[in-house]
């Protein structure tokens, strides 16, 4: 089924109380569309996140009285849990460094939810990422990067294929955030001056590395690991958790004596993290480059994975894109470039359309030797 604007349709919105997926839902009212505005419930424990809370579900509810729109709250706490909360915790302990929001788009806003929506009789959902959904010659759905590129989402929705992406509409997609803000205060909308929410909303504390370690204590049992240097091996510290370490991280890693010499030459990088031996290899920013991102589970926005396609990688929401050929095992970089740790998603782009992502896999090669706490 195609879905556009010329069309009357029923779209069932995911109101997150934010204020993009309230514009969202306004300007599909405007375009004549059957609306009605649904909040997912997917947290159930403590976070300061602004996410996720039931501040923003009544927000959400605010919002649809105000457009005169039905509004409904779906409990999908278990399916959170299950989908994303379970295996972050798992991709800790053995030494990936999970996305969870990602994920959740994957499991929860664009499988659980629109398997719902679909079986209320509904048409198409809606969102508010900044993103836009485009058509190519043949009529087929692509996910295409939203008009503000400062606020634009299409990395975190790059795993959503053609059928995903058939039922889906991204009205917000085509206008600047300070657009969205402006359509809000002239329709008076009560979130149209609330704040983007920012971190992973089961971590409280803002997502910081203590939030992360007490949360994750809870669910999983975390062991102090030894610091070595790549090259010699030698043994320059310890950290509390090596389940926190993640591949490029730099503070934290209990190294002693802190940095040596001039200008941050002797600043050392986490190189590879084995949790199975308690050891965190580190070494210098130039060791830290690659020219192949090795890729797996795979997604194909068409019909299959464009190998051999000159594309543009991007290994985080805003992180610079950077230039490839698609292989069935990953991409090979034009340019060397920061390796990516294992667990994070990549976006690969033909200009401004997402045709494939994956997920970094990796495995270092770490001295032998016992584990720090045995």
């Amino acid at each position: 089924m195609a879905t556009g604007e010329n069309e009357r349709m029923r779209v069932l919105v995911a109101m997150s109380g934010g204020v993009d997926s309230s514009v969202a839902a306004a300007l599909l009212i405007e375009q004549g569309h059957d609306v009605v505005g649904a909040t997912m419930k997917l947290w159930g424990g403590p976070s300061d996140s602004g996410c996720c809370s039931v501040a923003d579900v009544a927000d959400a509810r605010r919002v649809a009285d105000k457009l005169g729109i039905d509004h409904h709250t779906f409990d999908f706490t278990e399916d959170f849990e299950a989908a994303v909360v379970e295996p972050y915790a798992i991709a800790h302990r053995e030494g990936r460094t999970p996305n969870p929001c990602a994920e959740c788009n994957r499991h929860l806003k664009f499988r659980r939810f629109l398997d719902r929506a679909r079986r209320l009789g509904f048409d198409a959902i809606a969102t508010g990422h900044h993103a836009k959904v485009v058509r190519d010659a043949e009529g087929a759905p692509r996910l295409a990067r939203g008009a503000d590129r400062q606020k634009d989402q299409s990395y975190v929705l790059a795993m959503l294929g053609a059928e995903q992406l058939e039922r889906t509409l991204l009205p917000v997609g085509d206008y600047a955030k300070s657009e969205i803000r402006a359509i809000a205060h002239r329709l008076l909308l009560p979130t149209a001056d609330k704040a983007d929410s920012q971190e992973v909303c089961f971590i409280a504390r803002h997502g910081t590395t203590a939030g992360r370690q007490r949360f994750l204590e809870q669910r999983i049992a975390l062991h102090p690991g030894r610091v070595l240097d790549k090259r010699s091996g030698e043994y320059l510290g310890a950290v509390p958790a090596v389940e926190l370490v993640t591949i490029g991280q730099r503070r934290g890693l209990g190294l002693r004596g802190g940095l040596v010499g001039e200008n941050g030459a002797s600043r050392r990088y986490a190189l590879g993290v084995d949790v199975a031996t308690g050891t965190v290899l580190v070494g210098g920013e130039e060791e830290l480059a690659t020219r192949f991102w090795p890729l797996s589970q795979w997604t194909a926005v068409g019909a299959r994975l464009p190998v051999g396609a000159t594309v543009e990688a991007q290994a985080s929401a805003h992180g610079r894109p950077r230039r490839g050929v698609l292989e069935p095992s990953g991409v090979r970089l034009a340019e060397p470039a920061r390796r990516v740790a294992p667990g994070q998603l990549v976006a690969c782009y033909l200009g401004d359309e997402v045709v494939a992502s994956g997920v970094v896999t990796a495995a270092s090669s770490v001295p032998p030797g016992p584990r720090a706490d045995a």
